[in-house]
């Protein structure tokens, strides 16, 4: 379950419809995902259309994420585990923050100690930045005080897991606090078994 102060900022920050003249909300699920563009970790350039037909699970985070993306990315994988054959049809996303440091051969060597179908995503900056706003993502650099020089910095961002329909559509959130393997496994497979390829 969401905590109630994510989903309060969620529909205030909603994005708002015209509806009969009068603004109005959008509904919860039309808040996330959309079109991106972006190179996976193999240097192939990829969209949101290469996997209609297919469920998307995507996760945004940086190689150099000292606890988060890695206990994140590892919760993902035992899912995916979990799932075994049935989960053949949902392709893991890895969409990096940090595409200044992260190019595709950095994704490639991450992404190798996690599921073997986990795909990594980079891009420009503006081509990440405009992945992150489709899936309401907030990301911030952070500089401390001890950097030893310019590409010592974290980067400060959600970490939200978003479960995309074949269609394209969101379907559910995913915190990796509030998730367990076998719990994104049951959501996953419930979704799976009600959308038979």
């Amino acid at each position: 379950m969401w905590p109630a102060i994510v989903l309060a900022l969620l529909v205030a920050f909603a994005p708002l419809a015209s509806h009969g003249g009068q603004a109005k909300p959008l509904p919860f699920e039309a808040l996330f995902g959309g079109p991106f563009a972006l190179m996976d970790h193999t240097g192939r350039a990829r969209t949101e259309a290469d996997f209609r037909g297919r469920f998307m699970l995507v996760s945004f985070g940086y190689t150099h994420c000292p606890d988060i993306c890695p206990t994140t990315l590892q919760l993902v994988s035992d899912a995916m585990e979990l799932l075994g054959e049935e989960g053949a049809r949902v392709q893991p996303l890895f969409v990096t923050v940090d595409p200044a440091r992260d190019d595709a051969a950095a994704l490639a060597a991450y992404v190798a100690h996690f599921h073997p179908r986990l795909l990594g995503l980079t891009g420009t900056e503006a081509q990440v930045r405009a992945a992150a706003r489709v899936y309401k993502l907030h990301r911030r650099k952070v500089v401390l005080p001890d950097a030893a020089g310019p590409d010592d910095y974290l980067v400060d961002h959600g970490s939200n897991l978003y479960l995309m329909g074949p269609d394209g559509g969101f379907l559910s959130l995913f915190h990796f606090r509030e998730t367990s393997p076998e719990a994104m496994a049951a959501t996953i497979g419930k979704y799976l078994r009600s959308n038979p390829s």
